[in-house]
């Protein structure tokens, strides 16, 4: 597996590293939330700006926050994702809204890594890893299904497609239903990882697929999120028993 770097971590090399979500919903939150956050340790933390209304609205704004947020976390990666409201997030954009907004966190720098929903206008998609490359931002593409996990042949198109369009890191999110539903979205998982370089972040959501989020060594994800404080997703862990279960099942 190709490793990619993400500021002072690599992923695809050991252990999943660990994202812990930052949901504040004003700049105090925000900064709060990051000082916790930085306490606990974490691998890399994920700036919700979906959450982060009146930033949204003010790219000055957003940017004078981020500026903040960076002198609160040092030297701690940040990755930054507007998750719209079909994927999961908790506020609508248009979608030229949508891309405006990515490319202003990516030509701003806003984090050293940018989340990039797949299913958008794929041309403007494509300008927007660009960008990236240019900006040394790197790119987790993603797709998120809350209502179902998708065939195993779905979601190995949907995780190659995100290669094909340069993703440096593809991810996809799922909602399982079943103990079978969790096993297609591992055995995807495993198979892809196989055949293309790309470190790869896959989780099952809600209880009963907890278990891709401590498993990632294995069958070949990356990265996982747990929490401190507030969770972004059914089924998050906190970050400590997040770390306690990965280091069980770590294969030495």
């Amino acid at each position: 597996m190709a490793t990619v770097k993400i500021r002072n971590i690599v992923l695809g090399e050991g252990l999943p590293k660990i994202a812990v979500p930052n949901v504040g919903e004003n700049e105090d939150e925000i900064l709060a939330s990051a000082k916790e956050i930085t306490a606990a340790k974490p691998d890399l933390m994920e700036w919700r700006i979906d959450y982060y209304t009146d930033g949204i609205k003010d790219n000055d704004q957003l940017i004078s926050t981020a500026k903040k947020l960076r002198e609160v976390v040092g030297e701690l990666p940040i990755l930054v994702t507007f998750r719209t409201k079909n994927e999961g997030g908790v506020l609508g954009l248009s979608e030229g809204g949508y891309l405006d907004l990515v490319e202003t966190v990516i030509e701003n720098r806003l984090g050293d890594a940018v989340d990039i929903e797949l299913f958008h206008d794929e041309k403007r998609v494509q300008e927007l890893v660009s960008d990236a490359n240019r900006y040394n931002v790197v790119v987790i593409m993603s797709n998120h299904d809350f209502e179902k996990v998708p065939a195993k042949d779905v979601i190995e198109f949907r995780l190659k497609k995100m290669a094909e369009m340069g993703a440096d890191v593809p991810k996809l999110a799922c909602m399982p239903h079943s103990a079978g539903d969790v096993l297609t979205l591992l055995e995807a998982t495993n198979e892809v990882n196989n055949e293309i370089p790309n470190p790869l972040i896959t989780m099952a959501m809600g209880d009963i697929g907890k278990v891709t989020r401590v498993a990632g060594q294995t069958f070949g994800s990356s990265l996982s999120f747990g929490a401190v404080g507030k969770t972004s997703a059914p089924g998050q862990l906190s970050i400590d028993d997040l770390r306690n279960a990965e280091s069980y099942l770590e294969i030495k």
